[in-house]
């Protein structure tokens, strides 16, 4: 026997203990105990198996140390048909979470109990596959056609009480797995219950697959796996027989595996685990937090409040007034209500959240035993300086001071006042109680406790918290800054707006960059476009369509025009008529002949720029990975996961080819297509940015 299964006979019962920690994972020797097991069970005359986790976790999945590696006999697939197969009732007893090839283990058992808390889910759609050891088989022929095609095609976890009701498990039982377990298994034996194996079963219904491939290929944004998991639970309902419709399985689950998407989700998979690992944290402990102060009581200052409410973190939460505390009370409780109605949290921790852990204030002083405070003003230097000195004064020594900038130099914040080594710039994104991005912002300054905090912060928080250097923008604005530069020289050039963002979508996108300017608020970037235009090279081509709307008081969603018209009540808007002529009058004023672009040049020249401008963001050190930038375009901007982020994008299509467009659009712009050094490094080396996320 394997060590990770432990083998013990109790009367007429073979008991097979998984004991792989820490999730029991479904390793080799684990695939290699389990089938010796089985067999030897057999061999020595038991009546019936019972399969079980110790530790915390019945099978929590595969393996994630053997991705990428080559397959190692017994494959999941025949040791999953070989359980089912036993002449003796297995029966698996299910407790922490049986996901993926272990919900499949538990699928290919005769019968299943759960302990009340356990969970189950087949979320390999998340990693670009499908369920490929019989998964898209046996559920169906449990939980019906469409619970099927809902649980595999988004992955979602559900409880054991969902699964008794769908009929994926038998029976719910308080106590430990071994304990219920041999229980369920007597009960079985002395009512002399036949063998149940799900393979046997009635095929499911049919639906309209076509339909159901359809929708799911739309709502993924073009995401693969997901679509072609209907494929297979499709076979489980058509094909000729249940081997057949394993063999389909087994073939749509090898296309995924040589699937770019498959790569993509995988890097993002590993990028999001690795994004705040930091060997400069390294053995440096973060600074307790146990209460919070925000500062502002906006948008983003509510949000922020709202995440450290719902993290167990007390706020106290500074206006300039008493309307605007109430203002910001009401936001930070309607955030709360929310979560309220979401199942986030029960009444009482809304009444513990909105009373006791909620203070609002208009006096500084308030912060006194505040351990973080976070600034979330207007984007205004003066007006941050002035509130960093007010905290200077009121808050203790060792409280770390963070600013929520999106573009401000946290360098000339932290000199402003006494202390810079406890000032750190904390960028969320809106709405912050929902985004998970968080940028830390690393000042000259800070001292590395204060970044070990921020991150620590960013966990408790549940976000994804990514390294930055100081620049404008950071790395997602600045990034941002340059891919919206060539969609608006596209438009400029003879492109719509509105075919920018169908190609933007159509790549992945929730949003395209005029839709989202419109939703962001056209007269945020006007702003920023003001302040930079002093420092402006004279080279720079200046679209001025974007002002004119402006100019005109159209700053999109919040004053129901802007790129697109919004009717009251609608989600979307429809195309404002009235761009067209203020595109029109741009490219009078500045001689412009416009031409047409094809589809497929408006995503590449989209996708180059942002390539490009990231190549810059980690050449100087601003990032210190290319992973760093796909999770943060991930997790803030909405970039598909499935291709794995910008860069992850690049190295699939092949760095030279980029880097040769690159060239060719800067035979007609040379200052704004400048190609990244990095860039240019690495095709001259034959390396990609992965590389150098592994250090190469």
């Amino acid at each position: 026997m394997s060590e990770a299964i432990a083998y013990e006979r109790v009367g007429e019962i073979a008991v097979l203990k998984a004991q792989n920690p820490p999730v029991n994972a479904l390793g080799i020797e684990v695939r290699k105990g389990l089938l010796a097991g089985i067999e030897r069970a057999e061999v020595e005359g038991a009546k019936a198996v019972l399969i079980y986790g110790a530790g915390r976790t019945y099978f929590a999945g595969a393996d994630i140390r053997e991705f990428g590696k080559p397959p190692q006999a017994p494959y999941l697939p025949g040791l999953c048909s070989r359980i089912e197969a036993s002449p003796l009732i297995v029966v698996s007893a299910l407790h922490g979470t049986a996901l993926g090839g272990g919900l499949e283990v538990a699928l290919a058992s005769h019968y299943r109990i759960a302990v009340p808390s356990a969970r189950m889910g087949l979320p390999e759609v998340n990693l670009g596959i499908l369920p490929g050891a019989g998964g898209t088989q046996r559920l169906p022929r449990l939980a019906g056609t469409e619970a099927a095609l809902e649980m595999i095609t988004s992955g979602r976890h559900v409880s054991a009480a969902e699964a008794l009701e769908k009929g994926i498990i038998d029976k719910i039982e308080d106590g430990d797995p071994r304990g219920i377990g041999l229980a369920y298994v007597q009960e079985l034996l002395q009512m002399g219950a036949l063998r149940r194996a799900v393979g046997e079963m009635r095929a499911p219904e049919a639906v309209d697959f076509d339909a159901a491939y359809t929708a799911t290929l739309k709502k993924g944004r073009g995401q693969l796996s997901s679509a072609t998991a209907v494929r297979a639970v499709q076979a489980a309902a058509e094909a000729e027989s249940f081997e057949a419709g394993l063999k389909r399985e087994r073939a749509l689950f090898m296309e995924l595996m040589e699937s770019d998407q498959r790569q993509g989700l995988i890097h993002a998979f590993f990028s999001e685990r690795a994004v705040s690992k930091l060997p400069e944290l390294e053995g440096i402990a973060p600074r307790e937090v146990a209460s919070m102060g925000v500062i502002g009581g906006g948008t983003m200052g509510a949000g922020i409040a709202t995440a450290a409410l719902l993290a167990g973190l007390p706020v106290v939460l500074i206006e300039m007034t008493d309307d605007a505390t109430a203002a910001a009370r009401g936001r930070i409780e309607g955030n709360l209500k929310g979560a309220l109605k979401r199942g986030k949290i029960t009444e009482a921790q809304y009444d513990q959240l909105t009373g006791y852990g909620l203070t609002v204030s208009t006096d500084y002083a308030a912060l006194s035993q505040a351990d973080l405070v976070v600034e979330a003003v207007f984007e205004d230097m003066g007006v941050k300086r002035e509130v960093f000195g007010k905290l200077d004064t009121h808050c203790k020594p060792g409280a770390v001071l963070a600013t929520n900038t999106s573009y401000l130099d946290v360098d000339e914040i932290a000199a402003s006042i006494s202390r810079p080594q406890e000032v750190i710039g904390l960028h969320f994104f809106s709405p912050a109680h929902v985004m998970k991005l968080l940028e830390v912002v690393v000042a000259k300054d800070t001292a590395p406790e204060v970044l070990a905090t921020g991150f620590a912060l960013g966990k408790r928080l549940k976000k994804v918290a990514v390294r930055s250097g100081i620049c404008d923008g950071f790395i997602g604005n600045r990034i941002m800054n340059a891919y919206r530069k060539a969609a608006e020289y596209l438009v400029l050039d003879g492109a719509s707006p509105y075919q920018v963002d169908a190609v933007v979508t159509g790549f992945g996108f929730p949003m395209g960059p005029f839709a989202m300017g419109d939703l962001a608020g056209l007269d945020i970037n006007w702003a920023a476009r003001k302040r930079r235009a002093p420092a402006r090279d004279p080279r720079e081509r200046v679209p001025r369509f974007y002002e004119m709307l402006c100019e005109g008081g159209d700053f999109g969603q919040k004053t129901g025009k802007g790129f697109y018209i919004y009717e009251e009540g609608t989600r979307g808007g429809v195309p404002n008529p009235q761009v067209a002529g203020l595109i029109a009058r741009d490219q009078e004023e500045q001689d412009v002949t416009p031409r047409e672009f094809p589809d497929a040049e408006v995503l590449r020249r989209y996708m180059c720029a942002m390539v490009n401008e990231a190549a810059k963001v980690v050449g100087e050190g601003i990032a210190r990975r290319p992973l760093d930038v796909d999770m943060v375009m991930l997790f803030g901007y909405g970039f598909p996961r499935f291709w794995g982020g910008p860069l992850k994008w690049a190295d699939l299509q092949g760095l030279d080819d980029i880097l040769a467009d690159i060239r060719a659009y800067a035979a007609e712009d040379d200052f704004f297509w400048q190609p990244a050094p990095l860039l240019e490094q690495l095709v001259a080396d034959g390396k990609t940015f992965d590389d150098l996320n592994k250090g190469g």
